[in-house]
């Protein structure tokens, strides 16, 4: 099996040290993943790729577009209902955070863009949806 040798050069679109790197004041309300340098796979918050197992990992800044996977309402523990939704993001990886809009309006396969980094109770990512999300009632 073949590896990099510690003297070649790699191309220095982000970090390879399979932590994100800091978040600068400008890039607060961007999702940044890690994509494996061995095999190319996009993935958010790992250690270590889940195809290769590779370690090298470098930072990159999604565009915030994805489509809704699953979507789920969820009544425990808040005094409203809220959803929690698995969004395929367009770089390749899923993230797990909430949409905005009403809860039974949220279905598999909605396009949504990202509008805010993290919930500021939960931390996850919040979307917003970019089609008209009453769609299925006209």
């Amino acid at each position: 099996m073949y590896h990099h040798s510690a003297s070649a050069s790699h191309p220095a679109a982000g970090s390879a040290a399979g932590v994100l790197d800091p978040v600068s004041a400008d890039s607060r309300d961007a999702i940044h993943f890690q994509r494996c340098t061995w095999c190319g796979t996009a993935m958010y918050h790992r250690l270590l790729c889940p195809v290769c197992q590779g370690s090298e990992l470098r930072t990159e800044r999604s565009e915030g577009v994805g489509t809704v996977r699953h979507s789920t309402v969820v009544h425990r523990n808040t005094p409203a209902a809220r959803n929690v939704s698995l969004i395929e993001m367009a770089e390749g990886f899923v993230v797990r955070g909430r949409v905005m809009g009403p809860p039974v309006g949220i279905h598999s396969g909605d396009r949504v863009r990202m509008s805010t980094a993290k919930d500021p109770v939960r931390g996850e990512p919040v979307f917003q949806l970019m089609d008209e999300p009453y769609r299925a009632w006209t």
